[in-house]
């Protein structure tokens, strides 16, 4: 399994590997405990983890999010990018297996992340430059050694991804998608993609925990004004958090302006 998130150039589509998806499209497949190649899916892996997977895996394991990012984690900067690339850190067996497997199955199955739910499936962002708005592309692509392929049980993208319980995963993927995209240019100047903007916009994007109690226990209310309704969902709710630190990231890097908050 691999990065279920790339970006695609639209000329070149016919050239990826797997079968591209179309809505109305059908794939064959099927997974149960009893088939030949269970959890063997979950070995070897590149898998990417998006700042909604984070949440619902470190409260899933009862973690803050530094400490999940800390034991679970390995981050990656790539020099084709400027924003580090988190994947799930593999056990340290020849198999590299994931952390989260056990011999009855994946332990946090009900909070895995959309690259789980999305397999055999793998989703590509086709970005348009004229209307600046993104949507997902599909591929079926299964490993060779998967059986679940073989299996008569028919999908189309949509009927797999409620199936799945994908939907709002997908969504989130694609809504973190439109800001990674903006990382594609260097928007860091001197101080490289170690310095302290990177580290803020890594903090505000992956690390919610952290990123409340500079919130709400900095001078950040002192310096901006923030409506009182998203002040109080943002306490509370990760999820609202998350979407909260996209737009802060956009302002903080960009000068993108935003209706959520304002300087005092």
């Amino acid at each position: 399994m691999y990065n279920s998130l790339k970006y695609l150039d639209i000329e070149n589509l016919d050239s990826l590997p797997g079968i591209r998806l179309e809505d109305g499209d059908t794939f064959s497949f099927r997974c149960c405990p009893g088939i030949a190649c269970f959890n063997r899916c979950c070995r070897n892996l590149n898998l990417f983890l998006y700042p909604y997977d984070v949440i619902f895996l470190k409260n899933r394991l009862n973690l803050p999010s530094d400490q999940f990012l800390d034991k679970y984690v390995d981050i990656v900067l790539r020099n084709s990018n400027f924003f580090p690339e988190v994947l799930l850190g593999m056990s340290g067996d020849q198999e590299r297996t994931c952390p989260f497997l056990s011999d009855a199955g994946c332990t946090v199955y009900p909070d895995r992340p959309d690259t789980c739910r999305t397999f055999p499936v793998e989703q590509g962002v086709y970005y348009d430059a004229a209307s600046k708005t993104t949507k997902l592309i599909h591929f079926f692509r299964p490993p060779d050694f998967c059986m679940g392929q073989h299996e008569k049980k028919v999908w189309t993208i949509q009927a797999w991804a409620q199936d799945q319980g994908a939907v709002v995963y997908n969504q989130m993927t694609l809504l973190w998608s439109e800001i990674k995209r903006m990382f594609q240019d260097n928007p860091w100047g001197l101080e490289g993609p170690e310095g302290p903007k990177a580290k803020m916009a890594f903090m505000a994007t992956y690390n919610v925990d952290q990123f409340r109690d500079f919130l709400f226990n900095s001078t950040f209310l002192k310096r901006y004004k923030l409506k009182s309704a998203i002040r109080k969902t943002i306490r509370n709710d990760d999820v609202e958090l998350m979407k909260f630190g996209f737009e802060w990231v956009k302002f903080f890097i960009w000068g993108i302006q935003t209706k959520s908050f304002k300087l005092r």
